[in-house]
């Protein structure tokens, strides 16, 4: 197996991305060390511990962003960082210690401890599309955005869109840390990530799912989703790290859709619900004005998942850990 005999790090190893890689990881037959914030939370640990592999391969180290050095336990006799530790908030009373501090001294902290590892070969740093397309103007007839598109964070910080902030920030910090310290640096960069749940707490975007489906609350102001399997995205991280000649940004997008046309799908799924009520000028849905590149996404190896799939996948997922009722 591909894994065999290699030591691989993932922080964060709690969140929603995180768990799908780590138990990806373990199928492959990784080894894994895995980040959390508290060993003492069943929260965060035991959905973790229950993965086919996990009693053989999988060791759990508890480590602080915002401690310096706290990640050296995890990451020693590694040979790839999967960084993913990162908060996903939107509404926030406090950006700086909430979002930036955390996002952009935490990302620093794993690079820190990272660049101390002789058998590191590469770090994967888990950012998003945040860092891509925000804060700028994007193409309005079928125009494509790709990983050379980079986001306005004066723009951002004027609108108060901190988590994007927090994102770029991340990015940058990170981006100027591998070249100053000669790692190996591969960013992930996914859309709004959906699919079924390993950990028992609601993620931001699942919830984002749920009042949309719920009372049609849209998480995004034009309505337009960058949808993303979160199964896609952790083999992504596994194929950055994988593939020798990976490099830079990689935007995981497999569709690019309005809301209107998910809630087709859910009547099309369940049509008990009415669904249908909710979509604007009966069964037409207006073409999204933009795609994302799936180029560099493909040639890692991805092969996205159909976002009707993904959607009925989460629904069930929700239905089943009690999030929501259909």
């Amino acid at each position: 197996m591909i894994g065999e005999g290699k030591v691989v790090c993932v922080t964060g190893a709690s969140g929603y991305i995180a768990s799908w890689l780590v138990k990806l990881l373990l199928d492959r037959h990784y080894t894994v060390h895995a980040t959390v914030r508290s060993l003492d939370d069943p929260r965060k640990t035991e959905h973790l511990l229950a993965l086919d592999g996990a009693k053989e391969r999988l060791t759990l180290f508890e480590a602080d962003l915002l401690v310096e050095g706290s990640f050296d336990a995890a990451v020693n006799g590694c040979v790839c960082v999967f960084h993913t530790a990162s908060p996903v908030l939107v509404g926030v009373d406090d950006p700086q210690v909430q979002l930036l501090d955390p996002a952009v001294k935490g990302t620093l902290n794993v690079l820190k401890s990272a660049a101390k590892v002789r058998s590191l070969k590469r770090v994967v740093l888990t950012s998003s599309v945040a860092t891509v397309m925000f804060g700028v103007k994007l193409p309005e007839s079928g125009g494509e955005v790709d990983e050379t598109w980079f986001s306005d964070i004066v723009v951002c910080e004027q609108t108060k869109l901190w988590y994007q902030v927090s994102k770029i920030q991340a990015e940058n910090a990170a981006v100027k840390f591998s070249k100053e310290n000669d790692l190996d640096l591969v960013i992930i960069n996914p859309g709004y990530v959906i699919g079924p749940l390993l950990q028992p707490t609601l993620n931001f975007t699942s919830e984002g799912i749920i009042g949309l489906i719920e009372n049609g609350k849209e998480v995004l102001e034009d309505g337009i989703y960058m949808l993303v399997d979160v199964r896609d995205t952790a083999i992504a991280h596994i194929l950055a790290f994988e593939k020798p000649e990976a490099s830079g940004r990689h935007c995981i997008v497999g569709d690019v859709i309005r809301s209107s046309e998910i809630i087709m799908i859910l009547d099309k799924l369940y049509p008990g619900f009415g669904y249908s009520l909710r979509c604007k000028d009966g069964k037409r849905v207006e073409p999204v004005p933009y795609c994302v590149s799936k180029v560099k996404a493909e040639g890692l190896g991805v092969e996205f998942t159909p976002f009707e799939v993904s959607i009925k996948d989460t629904v069930e997922s929700l239905k089943k850990k009690k999030f929501m009722n259909l």
